[in-house]
């Protein structure tokens, strides 16, 4: 734990440090974006999250000098490294910055959000009861991508599990690192603990459920309400058959990544295979007979 600490509070935090820092961040982040290994795994979430970008910001906030130090290295380090995410794969795709144009602007009030963040951050290094104050939002909005990344390794077991895991590892570590006063670290791993807690409980009691139309009634595939459809194998959810728009549609309401195999079958018996390979938010469809 003390070679942690020094992590936070004993580094000679440069500019050029700042920098460089910036420009790995960012173009590491875009690496794991382009990789087709990484999708919808652990590695790719920091292109999409935020909980190591808040480790980023806090190790900068630890090892500032000043509010006002805090403050700018906080901006300058996210200015740097965001459009560097686009900018790196737009270059490597040759998509004449489609990415940065359609994407960065959505981290654009981020980036301005960390000049007060930084500033104000910075406090927690003072040791006193208002920097746990400081910290408790960072802490929530932490344990809201806990949840969120328990309910995605529900889903498709176990992508992202790491994820899950960095979430529960920074929450308890944050406390122990920013304070020295042991009350403070007492009081924040308490805090830390009731969000890891009720935030678990709430992606297990909410399990995820990708909800989707699968399959329309069309010159390949004619079906009606008279039809039933079903899983082979219940545990990847729930299908049934529904009107949208003077149209047959199947419906899933489906609970599990995988390849499965459902049955289309019409009033007289017969039956028709479909394979299905369900991902977290995309699918597709073959029939097999």
């Amino acid at each position: 734990m003390e070679k942690v600490k020094k992590l936070f509070g004993d580094i000679n935090l440069t500019w050029i440090k700042v920098i460089i820092f910036a420009i790995i961040a960012g173009v590491y982040t875009a690496i794991m974006a382009m990789i087709p290994a990484a999708k919808d795994t652990s590695f790719a979430d920091l292109t999409i999250s935020f909980e190591v970008w808040i480790l980023f910001g806090i190790l900068i906030i630890m090892n500032s000098k000043s509010a006002v130090d805090s403050a700018l290295k906080c901006f300058i380090f996210f200015l740097i490294s965001q459009p560097l995410v686009y900018i790196v794969q737009d270059v490597v795709n040759k998509s004449n910055f489609h990415l940065f144009r359609v994407y960065y602007r959505n981290w654009v009030m981020w980036t301005i959000a960390t000049i007060p963040m930084g500033f104000i951050g910075y406090y927690m290094k003072k040791d006193k009861w208002w920097g746990l104050i400081i910290l408790t939002p960072i802490l929530v909005f932490l344990g809201f991508h806990l949840s969120g990344f328990i309910q995605d390794t529900i889903f498709s077991f176990p992508r992202h599990i790491l994820s899950a895991i960095f979430c529960i590892v920074t929450l308890i570590i944050y406390p122990l690192v920013i304070f020295k006063n042991k009350k403070l670290q007492i009081i924040g791993c308490i805090i830390s603990s009731i969000i890891i807690i009720v935030m678990a409980v709430l992606a297990i009691v909410n399990p995820p459920i990708y909800s989707t139309e699968i399959l329309s009634n069309n010159e390949e595939h004619r079906f009606d309400n008279t039809y039933k459809v079903y899983f082979i194998d219940k545990k990847y959810g729930d299908l049934s058959i529904i009107n949208i728009i003077d149209s047959w549609m199947v419906h899933g309401e489906l609970k599990k990544a995988g390849k499965a195999e459902f049955i289309l079958e019409s009033p007289d018996g017969e039956k028709s295979i479909f394979e299905i390979d369900i991902k977290r938010n995309t699918y597709h469809v073959e029939r097999k007979k």
